[in-house]
């Protein structure tokens, strides 16, 4: 298997750490200062196969490169082979940039996704990323920072529902993911009633009136949006090792003086099972590490450090369960659908006579012999059907049920 190569400059006048891989003839790359939207791979494991992605998200109006590299190292902890890539040199880093500009004034014109157009397209991104990358199977653990927090509780939530037979390749972004950190993120929005109102301080207001963004919208205390995707996400979140980090340092605020950005109450909300720190930086230094040694760094080194060495067994059992889900689900798909068609009395007794559908998902529990779309035996029969399920098969909805609850008991 080819690897890529990188190397580190830590040039003065670069605004991130320049990650040159081995190009080939023709290809360029994109100059340091433009925006990178989608998967951006920042490092992976030379000589072995990477066993784990940690996938960086970043916040509002911030940057896939920009928002993890520090001010005065110039280089990103994600990458510096100092930093993450000595405690964990077996994972795949990954940053995922998208539109998150709030006016354009301050940045690229002012996006008008919503959080849930976000959350899919992350979900597709990373799927799609992980299957050419070979990783489709390894865990996941997501670091994230401000509103990229809220966007990847979105995402799993929406992952977790993607269990039909043609997208339950996005499945995998949920049944994968073992752990998550959380930097600042307003889990219940911001303390000062609106991230409006933020904004406003920072002298953004003319932009604003113009263009409000909906992921301001999104981001406002208690706003509806936020306590959905809460709602959504705390069903789930027992699947996940969580850990909350919160700003102990107060942001310049300009004119306005010093003010927290997200309050400690939002930003780590009180749930069994996770885990809590404070970090001593302000809003947007809390995940641009200078030091190594620093205790900020280390935390959250030793946290990904423990779900890197959890996630391999956990995820193996997760995906065993997730296999039984699936099936459990298409199962209840089929009952429902030979229930219709009984009571319509529409049943047949042939499965190349039955609905595209229902044949692929008849064939998919082990119910049809034959792969879907196959000609009749060469002796000019059709497939019978596989024992125990008898005929008439459609006319007896209940048979399908005792036959299915075989299946997902097993």
């Amino acid at each position: 298997m080819k690897f890529r190569r990188f190397s580190f400059s830590r040039d003065p006048a670069a605004s991130r750490p320049i990650a040159a891989e081995t190009r080939s003839a023709g290809q360029s790359s994109a100059p340091d200062n433009a925006k990178v939207y989608g998967i951006n791979e920042l490092y992976r494991p030379l000589h072995i196969e990477p066993q784990l992605d940690i996938v960086a998200v970043h916040g509002l109006n911030g940057d896939a490169h920009r928002t993890w590299t520090a001010k005065e190292r110039k280089t990103s902890w994600l990458s510096d082979p100092e930093f993450l890539p000595k405690h964990i040199p077996h994972a795949r880093v990954l940053t995922w940039g998208y539109n998150a500009s709030f006016s354009s004034i301050v940045g690229d014109d002012a996006s008008q996704d919503r959080t849930h157009h976000h959350a899919h397209t992350l979900v597709a991104n990373l799927a799609a990323d992980r299957r050419l990358a070979g990783t489709a199977d390894k865990p996941i653990i997501f670091i994230c920072h401000s509103l990229g927090g809220i966007i990847v509780k979105r995402a799993l939530s929406y992952a977790q529902t993607r269990t039909g037979h043609k997208v339950s390749h996005d499945y995998s972004i949920f049944s994968c993911t073992y752990g998550i950190l959380f930097f600042g993120t307003p889990h219940h929005g911001s303390e000062k009633a609106t991230w409006l109102s933020y904004l406003m301080k920072t002298g953004a207001l003319a932009g604003l009136t113009r263009s409000k963004s909906d992921l301001v919208r999104a981001l406002e205390h208690e706003s509806e949006t936020l306590q959905n995707i809460t709602d959504y996400f705390v069903p789930i979140m027992r699947h996940f090792r969580i850990y909350y980090f919160w700003e102990q340092r107060k942001t310049n605020l300009k004119v306005m003086g010093y003010d927290y950005i997200v309050s400690q109450e939002s930003a780590a909300p009180t749930h069994d099972e996770t885990e809590r720190a404070g970090i001593n930086a302000d809003h947007s230094g809390m995940v641009k590490f200078e030091d190594p040694s620093g205790q900020g760094f280390r935390m959250a080194a030793d946290a990904l450090l423990r779900y890197a060495a959890e996630a391999p067994a956990a995820i193996e059992r997760r995906r065993e369960e997730a296999e039984g889900t699936l099936l459990q689900r298409r199962a209840s798909e089929v009952t429902v659908t030979l229930a219709e068609m009984s009571k319509t009395n529409r049943g047949s007794d042939d499965p190349f006579s039955w609905p595209g559908d229902l044949r692929r998902a008849m064939t998919s529990l082990g119910v049809v012999s034959s792969p879907v779309g196959s000609t009749p035996n060469g002796n000019g029969k059709r497939p019978a059907l596989e024992s125990p399920v008898k005929s008439p098969i459609t006319r007896n909805a209940g048979t399908f049920n005792s036959y299915s609850s075989t299946i997902v008991e097993e």
